[in-house]
Formats: structure tokens, C-alpha cells, sequence
């Protein structure tokens, strides 16, 4: 069971986009994520009519270290790490460790 997944919202701890939150759109491997609209780079794209492509210089989210996110807790308003506690009827579930809420219901 993964501390961060797909479709959790996050804020960036260190770098250059410091501060920002977003979603995190894909787990690349067990080190780094890809957050929207976080660590984004310029890309210059050939156009690809047969695909609808336009060429141009585009941007795109680059993968960013685990270690540089922290899940987003709505209650504290700020980053918080996790934790995991088993339930009464045996799920194993994810927590945030400065208030013990349980983050997926």
C-alpha cells in the first residue's frame, strides 16, 4: 500500500514550485510522481497531422521525488505525513499523523 497515490492532492515541500498543490496524476515508479501543473518543462513537439498535432514548444509535467510532496490535509490547511492503522473489521486504511484522520473513507 502506497503513503501516495493517483488522484491525491499534494503540496510541494522543497524546489522551485515550492508551496504549490496540485494532483498527482501518475505514479512513475515507487520514487516519483507527476503532479498537474507541478515541475513543468518545455517541450518542443514536431506537428503530427494524422494525430491532430500541433508542433510548437508545449509545456509538461515532469516527474517529481516522493520525498518532495506531502499529502494535502484540509483540516490543518498544510502538508502532513501518513501513517496506516487497521480497523475494527480488518481494512487497513491510511491516516494523517498529526490528527489521526482517516485520509480514504
Amino acid at each position: 500500500m502506497r503513503k501516495i497515490r493517483s488522484g491525491d492532492d499534494v503540496i510541494v515541500l522543497t524546489g522551485k514550485d515550492k508551496g504549490k498543490r496540485g494532483t498527482v496524476l501518475k505514479v512513475v515508479d515507487a520514487e516519483h510522481l507527476v503532479v498537474e501543473n507541478i515541475n513543468m518543462a518545455k517541450k518542443h513537439q514536431k506537428p503530427n497531422p494524422q494525430r491532430g498535432i500541433a508542433g510548437g514548444i508545449v509545456d509538461k509535467p515532469m516527474p517529481i521525488h516522493v520525498s518532495n510532496v506531502a499529502l494535502y490535509n484540509p483540516i490543518k490547511g498544510a502538508g502532513d505525513r501518513i501513517g496506516f492503522r487497521v480497523l475494527g473489521d480488518g481494512r487497513k486504511v491510511r491516516v494523517f499523523k498529526s490528527n489521526g484522520e482517516v485520509v480514504d473513507a
